[in-house]
Order: structure tokens, then sequence, then C-alpha cells
């Protein structure tokens, strides 16, 4: 469903309950990319990823397509980006009972004094309930990058909200494909390798592929449906350091 028809701002259920809000940008070189956020709708509604704060108003709108504004109660973040959480202050105003989620770091470093409101601090393999579902958080730091850097699962659809995992160019038009994500994602990553490499980079994507995920819910780019532990063994051989 197409929220705003001048932005292309659209959302579209892509598992029981979970939505995929995205939309489609140019770059300054003329290329198409894609910011996405995942809504959880459930007892105490979750956003992962805000969007920049400037999209706020686009986000917002499409969310009200599905459910009222008012009634978010978490909003997630991998990492601290302008695109994981810079309308993080807009929703929380927006959302008088929301609080920042993310990880213990995250909340150290950077929450307890950016957010307008004391943020919720995961701990590694924490399961939160929001009513009829639940997520997992796992700590992945510097795993794409940041040291704050922690994703999420939704236990019941076993779907992985894995951020800037499997980034991929383009607008994001299909919203949920069985497509290869994996070529394209390493084609975008590779000449601007935002992945930190970090020495335990390869360990932390077979422990999640050990989750098994069935669908990856992805910032950029198209979600996946499939196979999600061998794809994310995939990646671990394409990024993993060469020893």
């Amino acid at each position: 469903m197409v929220t705003n028809p001048q932005s292309g701002t659209n959302v579209v259920e892509i598992a029981d309950g979970i939505y995929r809000i995205n939309t489609p940008i140019h770059l300054p070189d003329g290329a198409r990319f894609s910011f996405n956020q995942y809504l959880i709708v459930d007892d105490a509604p979750l956003l992962f990823h805000t969007g920049p704060r400037k999209l706020f108003p686009l986000v917002s709108e499409a969310i009200g397509h599905v459910m009222p504004l008012e009634g978010l109660r978490y909003v997630g973040l991998s990492h601290v980006e302008s695109d994981e959480c810079g309308g993080m202050n807009a929703f929380l105003a927006a959302a008088p009972q929301a609080v920042p989620l993310c990880s213990q770091i995250a909340a150290m470093v950077s929450m307890n004094d950016l957010a307008d409101r004391a943020p919720q601090a995961m701990v590694d393999g924490e399961l939160l309930s929001l009513g009829r579902r639940a997520i997992r958080w796992f700590d992945t730091p510097h795993m794409p990058h940041g040291w704050d850097c922690g994703l999420m699962m939704e236990e019941t659809s076993r779907t992985f909200f894995c951020g800037d995992l499997f980034t991929q160019p383009g607008g994001g038009e299909v919203a949920l494909t069985e497509a290869d994500i994996l070529a394209p994602s390493e084609a975008f990553r590779q000449p601007l390798d935002y992945f930190a490499h970090a020495p335990g980079t390869a360990a932390m994507l077979h422990r999640l592929a050990d989750e098994a995920p069935g669908t990856l819910a992805c910032m950029h780019g198209s979600a996946w449906q499939g196979d999600g532990g061998a794809l994310l063994r995939a990646l671990a051989a394409a990024v993993a350091p060469v020893a």
C-alpha cells in the first residue's frame, strides 16, 4: 500500500503482524536507494529503525495507516546512526509511552544522552515479550560496524531484523523476495566496505545462522524469505577476515 504518492513511501505486511515501511530516494549521482523501517503490531507495538529525522513525517504517516502512532511502546535501533534513530525524539514526542530499545553499549555511550526518554537497554540473549510475540536481542559489536551494534529476532515468525546486513542498492520496490540478495548486497558493499571486519564477525554471523531465521528484514532494499541460516553463513564466508 502506497501511503504517500509524492515520495513513494509504502507499507507491506511481510509476516504476520510485521510490516515493512519503505521510502525510495535518489542519491546525488542519480542512483536509487531506500530506507526501511519495520513495525511489529502487538500489545506493545515496536518500531525498528526510525529512518532519518527528515523522514519522520513520511514514516509516521505510514504507521498511521496500520495503527495509531501514539500506541507505539518501543522504538528500537541497531546502532546510533541517522537512518537508525534520527527520528527518535520525534517518535517519543508522538508516542508518550514509547521508550528507545537498544544495546547496553548504545544506551551507555549515546542514547542516555541523545534520547528525550531513558532507553531500555537489552542484555545479549534477552527475550522481550510484546504480547503474542516476543523478540530476542543479540549483541553484535562491530558487526557490521559500530561498537554499540545489536540485532533482534521475532521468535514466532523467525523474522530476523538484520539492520545493515545485506544492504541492497535500488529503491526496494519488491517488499519480500526469494531471489538472491547476497550478490547485489556484496557488489554494493565492496567499494564502500562498511563492515568493521572484527575478529568475531564470522562467529557472530554463524551464531545468528544457528537461530534459523526464515525472513530477513533488511534496512535497505527488499526483505528476504528462505533459508536465512544458509544465507548468513554465506555472508560470513564473504566478509570474514582472511587468516
